[in-house]
C-alpha cells in the first residue's frame, strides 16, 4: 500500500465513513485515507435490489453476526447481518430511507448534545439528499444520495393501500415530511432502479479524480495505536500481510454499532477490569464502550398467496422472474428493481402518545428467518417493530484476538414493558392484515392462524421476534459518565479520535438507521471543517 500518511484516517467504509471521507476530500490540500474490511461495493449483487436476497441470509458481502442465546426470546440465537463491503450495511438494506420523528432528535440535544436537535440536524440530510420527487422546505434535490419511488411497478401495492384505509389508517405519501405517521409506500436509496449506497453516492465518483482520496479494501484493522492519550495510527491486516499506517490529524472510526466498540476495547478503551481480565493492557478506562446497544426488536406476520405478483417458488413464478430479468436489464423497472419491502407504515399503539411507537414493513415475499427459510410458493409478509424499546444490551469481548467476532447481547424483550407493547403493536397489525382487501389475497396465515389470546400473542413474540436491523448506542454521545464521545464526537478522555457512526446515537431514531448514520457523517465533516478553519484564521 501507498504509505503516505493522510490527514484523516477512516476506518471502516460504511454509511458514516463513506460520507465523511468524501466531504473531507472535497478540501484538495487534506488527504484522506479509507481503510474497509471488506470489497470495492461495486459489484451487481449490490447494484440489483433484487439481488439483496443472495446477501441477507449469508455471508455474501455480510458479517453475518449472531447475538448470544436472549433469554427474552426463548433462548434463541439472534442473527445480525451487518455490510462488509464499501458501502456498509447501505449496501446489503432494503434501501428505505427514513429519518426519524424529529422528537428524537430533540430528545438527544435535551440530553446536551448542543447541535444535535431536528432543527439542526435537518440541513446535512437535506446535503445529503437527491430527492427525485419531494422537494420544499423538508427534502433536497441536488445531494450525492439519490432518493426516488419505487420502480417495481408492483399491482400489490395498491392492495396493501386499500386495507389500510379499510382499517381506518390514514395515507401518508411521505413519511419524511411535517407528519410521520400515517400508511405509505418506502421511497428508497436508488437511483435509475439501481442501489445507491453511501459508496456510490459518495466514493465511487471521486476515487478517480481525487488523489487526495485513498480507499484501501480487504483490510482488517486489528488495534488503533496510541501515544499516551492521542490516537496516532492503526494497525491492520491486508491479503494476510500486517501492515500499519499513521495519521497526521485524526483517526476517524466508523465501524459500525458492533465493530466501533470492539475496536476500541481490543485497543485499550473501555472498562478497566473488563480489559484487564483479557490481558488487554488500558489506554483509558471508558466503562461505557460497548454498552447502551439499542435495536428495535421485530416480529414478522407471514401469508400464503397465490398471486405471481408476489415473490416466491413455483414453476409460474420461475417464468415471471424470467421474464422480469428481462424487464430490468431493458428498462430498469419491475420486480428486480424492487426493495422486497415496499408499503410501510409509522402507528401508535395509543393515540395519545406523541410519536408513532411501531413500524411496519410490508414486504411483497413470505419472509422467514431473515429469508434463511425457503418455502414452496408466493405469499407475503408484514415487520413490525417497536421504535423505542426499553432493553438495552451491551457489546463485550470474546477474547483479545482481533479476529473473533463481538459479542453481541441486545437483551431483547427484557424489559417487560416491551413484551407489552409488542403486544399492542401485533393486534394493530393483525387489524390491517386482516382488512378485506388483504384477506380476498390470502391463502393461509403461516404460524399465527391460531394465536388468538394474549398468552398466545406473547408466547409467538418470544419464540419469533428478532432484529429488523438497527443496532445503536454503543459508543453513545453525551456528557455522562457513560458517554463514549462528546457533541463532537470525540472519544472522552483522549485526543486525535472521533466515531462516526450509528453507534454514537444516545437513543434509537423512530425509524431505519441508514439515513441518520449518512446525517452523522455529514455533520462530523462539517464541524471538522469548521474547526480547521478557525484553527487557520487563528494561526493567521
Amino acid at each position: 500500500m501507498n504509505q503516505i500518511i493522510p490527514d484523516y484516517l477512516v476506518i471502516g467504509g460504511g454509511s458514516g465513513g463513506c460520507v465523511v471521507a468524501s466531504r473531507l476530500s472535497e478540501d484538495p490540500a487534506i488527504r484522506v485515507t479509507v481503510l474497509e474490511a471488506g470489497n470495492a461495493g461495486d459489484s451487481w449483487l449490490i447494484k440489483m435490489p433484487f439481488a439483496v436476497a443472495a446477501m441477507l441470509p449469508t455471508k455474501i458481502n455480510n458479517w453475518a453476526f449472531e447475538t448470544l442465546p436472549q433469554p427474552g426470546l426463548n433462548g434463541r440465537k439472534g442473527y445480525q447481518p451487518r455490510g462488509k463491503t464499501l458501502g456498509g450495511s447501505s449496501a446489503i438494506n432494503a434501501m428505505a430511507y427514513i429519518r426519524g420523528h424529529k422528537q428524537d432528535y430533540d430528545h438527544w440535544a435535551s440530553l446536551g448534545n448542543t447541535g444535535w436537535s431536528f432543527d439542526e440536524v435537518l440541513p446535512y440530510f437535506k446535503r445529503s439528499e437527491n430527492n427525485a420527487r419531494l422537494g420544499g422546505p423538508l427534502h433536497g434535490q441536488a445531494g450525492p444520495l439519490h432518493v426516488s419511488d419505487l420502480r417495481s411497478d408492483n399491482p400489490f401495492q395498491a392492495i396493501y393501500l386499500k386495507a389500510a384505509q379499510q382499517a381506518g389508517f390514514k395515507s401518508n405519501p411521505d413519511f419524511n415530511g411535517e407528519e410521520q405517521e400515517g400508511v405509505g409506500m418506502y421511497q428508497v436509496t436508488q437511483h435509475n432502479g439501481e442501489r445507491c449506497s453511501a459508496a456510490r453516492a459518495y466514493l465511487h465518483p471521486h476515487l478517480a479524480k481525487r488523489p487526495n482520496l485513498t480507499v484501501e479494501t480487504g483490510c482488517q484493522v486489528t488495534r488503533i495505536v496510541f501515544e499516551g492519550k492521542r490516537a496516532v495510527g492503526v494497525e491492520y491486516l491486508q491479503n494476510g500481510a500486517k501492515h500499519s499506517l499513521r495519521a497526521k490529524r485524526e483517526i476517524l472510526l466508523a465501524a459500525g454499532a458492533f465493530q466501533s466498540p470492539q475496536l476500541l476495547m481490543l485497543s485499550g478503551v473501555g472498562e478497566a477490569k473488563a480489559l484487564q481480565a483479557l490481558g488487554i493492557p488500558v489506554v483509558h478506562d471508558l466503562p461505557g464502550v460497548g454498552q447502551n446497544l439499542q435495536d428495535h426488536p421485530d416480529f414478522v406476520f407471514k401469508y400464503r398467496a397465490k398471486s405471481l405478483d408476489l415473490l416466491g417458488i413455483s414453476l409460474a413464478g420461475s417464468l415471471r422472474m424470467a421474464r422480469e430479468f428481462w424487464r430490468y436489464f431493458k428498462k430498469r423497472r419491475g420486480m428486480i428493481s424492487s426493495n422486497g419491502a415496499e408499503g410501510g407504515a409509522f402507528l401508535k399503539t395509543d393515540p395519545g402518545l406523541s410519536a408513532p411507537d411501531i413500524q411496519l414493513h410490508f414486504v411483497i415475499a413470505m419472509i422467514d428467518d431473515h429469508a434463511r427459510k425457503l418455502h414452496l410458493g408466493h405469499g407475503y409478509s408484514c415487520h413490525v417493530c417497536l421504535l423505542r424499546p426499553k432493553s438495552v444490551g451491551e457489546v463485550t469481548l470474546a477474547s483479545a484476538d482481533p479476529l473473533a467476532a463481538p459479542v453481541i447481547n441486545p437483551r431483547f424483550l427484557e424489559h417487560p414493558d416491551d413484551l407489552e407493547n409488542m403486544l399492542k403493536a401485533f393486534k394493530l397489525t393483525r387489524k390491517l392484515m386482516d382488512a378485506p382487501a388483504l384477506m380476498e389475497v390470502r391463502e393461509s396465515e403461516y404460524r399465527t392462524a391460531d394465536v388468538h389470546s394474549d398468552d398466545e400473542i406473547r408466547a409467538a413474540l418470544r419464540q419469533y421476534t428478532d432484529t429488523v436491523y438497527h443496532p445503536i448506542g454503543t459508543c453513545k454521545m453525551g456528557l455522562d459518565a457513560m458517554a463514549v464521545v462528546d457533541p463532537t464526537l470525540r472519544v472522552h478522555g483522549l485526543q486525535g479520535i472521533r466515531v462516526v457512526d450509528a453507534s454514537i446515537m444516545p437513543s434509537l431514531i423512530g425509524g431505519n438507521t441508514n439515513a441518520p448514520s449518512m446525517m452523522i457523517g455529514e455533520k462530523a465533516a462539517d464541524m471538522i471543517k469548521t474547526e480547521n478553519r478557525s484553527q487557520h484564521l487563528q494561526a493567521a
